[in-house]
């Protein structure tokens, strides 16, 4: 079941309408999407795990497609967005002296948040290529609003003389896409291997550094 503490409970908090069987359908969904992916699971192994009829599901949402926007739109624009927005500016909205300093602030903020959600974080991931529904939700509820405060910081850091003078939006695909790899390699394709986190993340920092630090 989801973490007590999960974004998974908290929208069960914020949609009072749900019956206990569509939380147990939900929960049921998002641990075979996330374990088996969208296009492996069949509705009858969700409902067998969620110890409803496969009838119950249909009865909700009229096609597998329908539970998985039903799960992944109203924790993006409820729950992740929100929460993902808060408590990324904790780190957006910190001046920190150094460019090292707030990417090492980034990406363990980040990390605590993957390990929390990581069932969600696995089915967006696995499904966004192939939902364009889910990649508007993504773009409209978080990147957009993240993507102009990442821009102003790495203005900032330019100005400071500690980045090279590349266009900020290219300065944002490179951290991101480096950061985003260690995440996926981490946690989706090989989180059974003998990681050490802290030297993981050392390591990603100053590979980033080594290429946008200003000579």
């Amino acid at each position: 079941m989801a973490d007590q503490d999960s974004l998974i409970t908290q929208l069960f908090d914020e949609e009072e309408e749900l019956t206990d069987k569509q939380k147990k359908i939900i929960i049921a969904a998002i641990e075979s999407f996330s374990e088996k992916g969208y296009a492996a699971t069949s509705t009858s192994e969700i409902a067998k795990k969620a110890g409803v009829a496969e009838g119950t599901i249909f009865r909700h949402y009229k096609t597998k497609k329908d539970l998985l926007l039903g799960i992944v739109a109203p924790a993006m624009a409820k729950l992740l967005a929100p929460f993902v927005i808060k408590d990324l500016y904790k780190v957006l909205d910190t001046k920190y002296e150094h460019f090292e300093d707030f990417l090492r602030a980034m990406i363990e903020n980040r990390a605590a948040f993957l390990k929390k959600n990581l069932p969600l974080f696995k089915i967006l991931i696995q499904e966004i290529p192939f939902h364009p529904e889910l990649k508007e939700q993504f773009t409209e509820h978080i990147a957009k609003k993240v993507f102009d405060r990442f821009i102003k910081l790495t203005e900032y850091y330019q100005e400071k003389g500690q980045i090279i003078d590349l266009p900020p939006q290219q300065i944002l695909r490179l951290t991101i896409t480096t950061i985003m790899g260690y995440f996926i390699a981490r946690y989706l394709f090989l989180p059974e291997a003998d990681w050490n986190d802290e030297e993981e993340i050392e390591l990603t920092i100053q590979f980033l550094m080594r290429g946008l630090a200003a000579n």
